[in-house]
This record gives structure tokens, C-alpha cells and sequence, in this order.
């Protein structure tokens, strides 16, 4: 009997503190563990019973079925995500490192819980998304919760989550070590001899709980020989430079819709029917394709069709062009309605068609190498894309490895993965995830992996700007502008001017506007700004080339745009941003 006291002071008087950590970690490991397995075959269930309902209603119905589930998935996602739980929304990498570094990674169990439900419905019923991203989402939230009930400091709530985001992520690909690599290398951004014992204990109990339910085997069964190294591995070379070229359009694309989804123009569209529309578009493709090909990869998971591509049974070019178009569309489409779901899976299964891809080409060139060689081009693209997009090149070989067990590969599998890795992080330095944080306006400067002894300089300056800008507008007066920010804004040095349709002509400062009123000027801005140009950093210019630019331009503060438009607003730099900066790291 415990009397008055809780379980934690229970476990304090009768345990040393190693012992009770200990006992942490198993439980955390169990039940993330168990959790894990239970969403991951709640989406396989729900799936397969809508492609059995499917195909039983014939043609027209069955086609109707696979449009309607999607879109109905997408619903309940979206209502779950804006009505009672916003943190189940997206994939939820992000919501996990946003809390381990901001909130002492405190999460509610509702978290994990409408998580789930959101999740396993959206992907269940056919939204091209994965798994992976919830279930690290749901078991970091649940480890936190046990650290909350045990009593702990939030210190030690917060070394929990990886603990769960580790354990999560083992039992849901049944690959415990690139489980700890990822939380390593995306999460905690070091390996430190504190953390490792716990997450090691905890990712061998979620991976023995997953073996004992759905058993040994890996995740991808596999009948490739054993391969000699030979020529035919140097593909790997264009395979990286496609993953990454594909990787950093993808990224790009998903980050600019995410932006534009906020727009004012789509106000009127209501966040819990994004998700929805989303759904329609995806069954709507995924039923072309279907019928088109036979195959139905487009939708929910596809490791089917995965599957067959790695094994070299999915060889003509048409197909798998199709499928990788298709899943490509959908998951952009499904991400940027904010529908629950994660991008493990898709970015897998785009990798894979890139690779079996240059491998269906080779031999159509007349390469000569057998169906098998076109599997294992395959495994190399899953690992060269993950290496593009998600940015853990560790975790990216490794992944592949424990999902496949195959080790014959493993060199050209590397060698991809670093020119892959090398090539995107060129084209775009900031990973996806830390760029959406960036967008959702947390930014690294609170962080403490942006601390400390790395050179924050060469940081793009979007990881200390301003995104919450108060704007003038060029057909307003200096007066009625000053007046309109005054009902809406407080007051600031300067205010970038927008002209139609949101474009940036210029910039003014709030000394200029108050002394055009004070001289009764009442021309429009556009007038009074004519002929001037407008001094603007992109948002990957270093922050050590935005403060020399500041310097010889003599101003205070930039606009920030886009490389790609230099007309398009994203926030703005000031010298006090730099400034603020330095005084944080020293």
C-alpha cells in the first residue's frame, strides 16, 4: 500500500536514483514500444480494409471508396488538428524539437493521444503520408508524461523525449540503431555519454516489444544476392545528384506552399477543410494512377510497391516514373493542408523510384546488369534521398541497412549518401525541419545547438530575423500610413513599403514618415519613393554578409526575400538582430 504518498515518492524511498532512472527507461521503452505498434497496424488495418472494400465494389464504386476515404481521413484530421488538439497537425518533428528546447520537452498525454487518432485515420485511409514522424511525436510525448508522473525535474522530463522519439522510432521501422542516430544527429544535434545508456535501454526494449508482436523480420523482405563490387555501383553518383536535385525541389516546393497556404487571399478557406481537399486531390490521383499502372503505391504508406521495386519485379520505366510523379504531388499536397502524417515513408519511396529509375534507364541504354541491379540501385536512391531531404546522412545508410539487412551495398550506399547530403545542403542550408520552425517563427537563435562554439555567422540571416513585419503601403500617405500602423502595430525604425499585390517597392523609416506629415506631404508613398532602391538581403545571405551589407549601405535594417523573388517580403534584419546575437553567445 502506498498510502498518501505517489508512485514517485514511493520509487524515491525505495530506490537509489540509478535504479529508478533505470526503471524509467524500461517503462518508457515498453510503452513507446507498444504504442508504436499499435498505430503502426491501426494504419495497416484501416488500410487494407479500405483497399478490400475497394476492390469488392466494383469499378465506379471502388473508385469512389479510395477517393472518399482519403478525403474523409483528411476531415477527421483536420478537425482534430484545429478543434481540439492543434499540435496533432503536420508531421510532428517539428512540435517534438520546438518542445525539447523551448518547454523542457513538457507535453500532455492529449498530445499523444489525438496524435494517434489524427494520424491513423489521415494515413489509414489512404493520404500519401508515413508514420514515422507521429510515432515520435506520440511516444516523445508519452515518455514525457511517465517522466511527469515519476515525479521528475524538467531537466530530466526533457532528457525523456528522446528517450521516446528514439523507442518510437525503432519499433515503428524495427531499426533501433538508426533510431539513435536520428535523435542523435536531428534532435539533440550531439552524442553525449549522458543520454546514450538511457536511449540505448530504452531502444532495445521498443525493439524487442515490436519483434515479439509482428515478429523478426525486417521491415522490407528482400531476395537480392550478395553483390561483388562492380561498375555498375558508380551509379550511385548520378542516382545522389538526381536525390538531391529532386530532395531540394521538393523541399523548396513544400516550404513555399506552406508560406502561401497563410496568405491573406486563403484566409476564407477554413484550416479543418484543408486537410480534406487534400484527401479529394490525392484519391483523385492515386485512382488515375491506379488504373493507369495497376499499382496503388500513391496511396497511405506504398511500401508495397516499394517492396516490389527493391526486389526488382517493378522494372518498366512508365510505372515507376508515374508513381514517383504521383507520390511526389500527393505528399506536397497533403503536408501543406497540414494534414497528420509523417515524411519518412514518402521520401523512401521517392528515393527508391529515382533509383530503380536510373537503373531501368541503364539497362534500356544496354548496361546489361540483371533485375537485381535495379533493386539495389533502388536501396541506394532510398538512402541518397533521405539523405537530401531529411539531413541525417548517419541515420540515412544505417536506416536502410537495418530495413533491408543487406550489407553488399553498403559502400555506394555511403558515397551516395555524401554527395547527396553535400549537393543539397549546398542548394539549401537550412534542413527542412529547422526551416519550418524558421517559418512558424521560432527561431534558432533559442536553440542551443545555434550556440555555443558554432561560428553563427555563417548562419542564414532567416535564423534571426524579424517575420512578424509592420508594412506600409505605397498608394497610402506618409500620414494615413503612420496612422493605420498606430491602430494595428506599434511603432518601429522603419516599415518595408508593399505596393500591389503585396510586393515590395521599398523601404521607409518612421523618422521620414513623421517629417513628410509634418510638412503636410500627402503624395502617396510610391511617388515619394520613386527613382530610390531598395537595399534587400536574401533569406540565405549569411548573417556575417547581412551586417558588412549594413555597414557600407549605411541603414539600419533590410528586407528580407526570397532568392528566387526579390520582390516577395519575409521579415527583416536590423543591426540590433546581429547585435542581440553576438550578446547571446558571448
Amino acid at each position: 500500500m502506498l498510502g498518501r504518498g505517489s508512485l514517485a515518492e514511493w520509487l524515491h524511498l525505495r530506490l537509489t536514483d540509478s535504479q529508478r532512472q533505470f526503471v524509467l527507461w524500461v517503462v518508457a521503452g515498453l510503452a513507446c514500444g507498444l504504442a508504436a505498434v499499435l498505430y503502426h497496424e491501426s494504419i495497416v488495418g484501416l488500410f487494407f480494409w479500405v483497399r478490400k472494400l475497394s476492390d469488392a465494389a466494383g469499378p465506379f464504386w471502388g473508385a469512389a471508396i479510395l477517393v472518399g476515404a482519403p478525403t474523409l481521413g483528411g476531415l477527421a484530421s483536420g478537425l482534430v488538428s484545429t478543434k481540439i488538439e492543434k499540435s496533432a497537425a503536420g508531421g510532428g518533428i517539428t512540435q517534438v524539437k520546438a518542445r525539447y528546447f523551448l518547454s523542457f520537452g513538457v507535453f500532455r498525454f492529449r498530445e499523444a493521444l489525438w496524435r494517434f487518432v489524427a494520424s491513423a485515420l489521415a494515413v489509414g485511409s489512404g493520404n500519401a503520408m508515413g508514420p514515422e514522424g507521429p510515432t515520435i511525436h506520440i511516444c516523445a510525448a508519452l515518455a514525457s508524461f511517465i517522466g511527469r508522473k515519476f515525479g521528475l525535474a524538467k531537466r530530466k522530463i526533457q532528457a525523456m523525449v528522446p528517450i521516446g522519439a528514439a523507442a518510437g522510432l525503432s519499433a515503428a521501422f524495427n531499426t533501433p540503431m538508426a533510431a539513435m542516430f536520428f535523435v542523435f544527429e536531428e534532435l539533440i544535434g550531439e552524442i553525449t555519454s549522458r543520454s546514450i545508456f538511457g536511449i540505448l535501454i530504452a531502444v532495445v526494449i521498443s525493439a524487442i516489444v515490436e519483434r515479439t508482436l509482428v515478429g523478426e523480420h525486417a521491415l522490407f523482405i528482400l531476395g537480392l544476392p550478395a553483390f561483388q563490387t562492380s561498375w555498375w555501383m558508380l551509379l550511385c553518383l548520378p542516382i545522389a545528384i538526381l536525390c538531391a536535385l529532386i530532395g531540394t525541389f521538393f523541399v523548396k516546393t513544400l516550404l513555399a506552399l506552406r508560406l502561401k497556404a497563410r496568405e491573406k487571399r486563403y484566409a476564407g478557406l477554413p484550416l479543418w477543410l484543408r486537410p480534406a481537399l487534400a484527401g479529394a486531390v490525392i484519391g483523385l490521383t492515386g485512382v488515375v494512377i491506379l488504373r493507369l499502372t495497376g499499382h496503388d503505391g500513391v496511396f497511405s504508406i506504398g511500401y508495397d510497391d516499394l517492396s516490389e521495386v527493391l526486389n526488382g519485379r517493378l522494372v518498366v520505366l512508365s510505372v515507376l516514373l508515374l508513381l514517383l510523379a504521383g507520390k511526389l504531388f500527393s505528399y506536397i499536397a497533403a503536408s501543406a493542408a497540414g494534414t497528420s502524417g509523417g515524411i519518412f515513408a514518402p521520401v523512401l519511396f521517392f528515393g527508391g523510384m529515382i533509383g530503380a529509375v536510373v537503373g531501368v534507364s541503364g539497362q534500356t541504354l544496354g548496361f546489361g546488369y540483371t533485375n537485381h541491379v535495379v533493386g539495389a540501385l533502388a536501396l541506394i536512391g532510398m538512402g541518397c534521398m533521405f539523405a537530401s531531404v531529411i539531413r541525417c546522412p548517419l541515420t540515412s545508410f544505417m536506416i536502410v541497412f537495418e530495413m533491408t539487412h543487406n550489407y553488399t551495398i553498403m559502400l555506394p550506399l555511403m558515397v551516395g549518401n555524401i554527395v547527396a547530403y553535400a549537393l543539397s545542403v549546398r542548394w539549401h542550408p537550412i534542413s527542412l525541419y529547422d526551416s519550418m520552425l524558421l517559418q512558424d517563427g521560432i527561431t534558432l537563435r533559442k536553440m542551443p545547438a545555434c550556440q555555443g562554439d558554432q561560428d553563427w555567422h555563417s548562419l542564414p540571416v532567416q535564423a534571426i530575423m524579424t517575420f512578424d513585419v509592420a508594412t506600409a503601403f505605397d498608394d497610402f500617405s506618409a500620414r494615413e500610413n503612420l496612422e493605420r500602423i498606430g491602430r494595428i502595430a506599434r511603432s518601429h525604425h522603419a516599415y518595408p513599403v508593399l505596393g500591389a499585390a503585396g510586393k515590395l517597392v521599398g523601404i521607409a523609416t518612421h523618422a521620414e514618415l513623421e517629417e513628410l506629415v509634418k510638412n503636410g506631404d500627402e503624395r502617396p508613398l510610391a511617388e515619394v519613393l520613386a527613382g530610390r532602391r531598395c537595399v534587400t538581403v536574401t533569406s540565405e545571405t549569411s548573417i556575417s554578409d547581412a551586417a558588412r551589407i549594413l555597414v557600407l549601405e549605411d541603414v539600419l535594417e533590410v528586407p528580407v526575400v526570397p532568392p528566387s523573388d526579390k520582390t516577395r517580403l519575409l521579415g527583416i534584419v536590423t543591426l540590433h538582430d546581429i547585435a542581440r546575437q553576438q550578446n547571446a553567445i558571448e
